[in-house]
């Protein structure tokens, strides 16, 4: 099986095909590097696709240590792929816990991404939805030590934000949720603790996302309810963001509805690689409606 080593000596599973410009997929909590199946075959024939299994994500190392699992660990694994690989730039396109470490790539490598697809990103992001959060966290990591992934798994599955993946795609739906259940419990565990739990708010981001010039495309589902306000604060706080509300989908967006994520991410990675992605012109931050004033 093809690793790379971390900094800090973790060994990530990564999987590639096709060539050219490298475009990297960053997974989800509830998923792995298989839940890009669909990314991996369409992009892998324009692109060099690559994919990889966070730190606590089988066959990647799962570390037993609740400190090697945080925020700032995430971004820079996917520093650590690039390196593996051998590649300097990459587009960046992750999702949920993968948009959060594509985003905090994009504050600690801005340098290393061509672009960064931040899309899922928010579960816990306002501020007054913090505490209800970390108790949220505390609740899952209690089930994974008591109850076992299986177990968890049928019930996480059908999350509020996950029902509209089963109701469009019953088959997708049952693949996800078996592999969710394969994962590693004490992985998944102290992800949650380490990673989900401990991670910044958005709103402290402020001055971070201010300062962010890379090319950056917001994606949500338009009944990803926690993420909708966070996706319109990276817009408005983003220089170089735009955002992309998917109708009728939940969490899940890029297996619930591969064909419109591949569509939207296709065709901002090319308006980036033509060199054609602005950054927001001063003039549309005038406080008049008109510009009359």
């Amino acid at each position: 099986m093809p690793y790379v080593t971390t900094n800090d000596g973790v060994k990530l599973y990564y999987e590639e095909c096709g060539s050219g410009t490298p475009i990297v997929f960053v997974h989800e909590f509830a998923g792995d590097h298989r839940a890009w199946e669909t990314q991996m075959r369409h992009f892998g024939q324009r692109y060099r696709a690559i994919t990889y299994g966070a730190r606590g994500y089988p066959p990647s190392d799962v570390p037993n240590d609740l400190a090697m699992y945080s925020q700032a660990r995430a971004a820079d694994d996917i520093a650590a792929v690039l390196d593996g690989l051998g590649i300097a730039k990459a587009h960046i396109v992750g999702l949920s816990m993968g948009g959060f470490a594509t985003l905090h790539f994009g504050f600690r490598h801005a340098d290393r991404a061509l672009s960064l697809v931040v899309a899922g990103c928010g579960y816990g992001a306002e501020k007054g939805a913090r505490d209800k959060f970390r108790s949220e966290v505390d609740a899952v990591a209690a089930s994974l030590e008591n109850d076992g992934i299986r177990a968890f798994a049928a019930r996480y599955a059908y999350g509020p934000t996950r029902v509209q993946f089963e109701n469009k795609d019953p088959r997708g739906f049952a693949e996800f949720k078996q592999q969710l259940s394969e994962h590693s419990a004490v992985g998944a565990r102290l992800t949650q603790l380490g990673v989900q739990k401990e991670r910044p708010s958005l709103y402290d981001l402020i001055d971070q996302m201010k300062a962010l010039t890379v090319p950056t495309l917001v994606l949500t589902g338009d009944e990803d309810w926690p993420c909708l306000q966070p996706a319109l604060l990276m817009k408005q706080t983003i220089p170089s963001a735009a955002l992309s509300v998917m109708p009728n989908c939940g969490h899940t967006i890029n297996i619930e509805d591969p064909d419109q994520f591949n569509r939207l991410v296709g065709e901002f990675v090319v308006q980036v690689d033509c060199g054609r992605w602005p950054v927001r012109d001063a003039r549309a931050l005038v406080a008049s409606i008109t510009g009359m004033k």
